[in-house]
């Protein structure tokens, strides 16, 4: 068996390039920028927007509303959730700013903004926004460090990020 089972929902734009695995979901109206990998059983729900040169590991779950800029990394079992008050029928948005890497088995609550070049480690629970070039983790996620100017300069110097 060559094809694989996923689900592609009505209204998807997906750019060049893009590569998406076994048993994927992408909902309807959802935009993925081009050379983006979606892996192994990722959910990425209805209304989302991903950037381009992104990579989300296997059993992600990206809920609608969310917007993830450039080159963005989501391990595996990363879940961003959207209800900031269950069993509400408010939803809210995470926005995940360029170059952010967020670890594997992550939680991120509703209404988040994680800004650019920031990191999270791993098993990290994401309770507030994360500024920009900062390194959080724990549980709740607080201030671990920043991230250095100079290490990111050397990954964008770099022709192919993420390959």
């Amino acid at each position: 068996m060559t094809d694989v089972i996923k689900y592609i929902g009505k209204d998807v734009k997906l750019g060049k390039n893009v590569k998406i695995w076994h048993f994927s979901y992408i909902g309807d109206r959802s935009e993925i920028g081009e050379n983006t990998t979606i892996g192994s059983l990722v959910h990425i729900d209805y209304n989302v927007k991903i950037g381009r040169n992104c990579k989300i590991e296997g059993m992600a779950y990206i809920p609608p509303l969310t917007v993830v800029g450039d080159r963005v990394f989501i391990g595996p079992g990363v879940i961003f959730t959207n209800d900031p008050y269950p069993a509400s029928s408010k939803m809210v948005g995470i926005q995940v700013e360029s170059d952010v890497v967020i670890c594997a088995g992550s939680i991120v609550r509703a209404g988040v903004h994680i800004g650019a070049r920031s990191v999270i480690g791993m098993g990290s629970v994401v309770t507030k926004d994360v500024l920009t070039g900062k390194v959080v983790g724990g549980v709740p996620a607080r201030e671990i460090s920043e991230r250095k100017l100079k290490e990111y300069k050397y990954r964008l110097g770099r022709k192919r990020l993420f390959r």
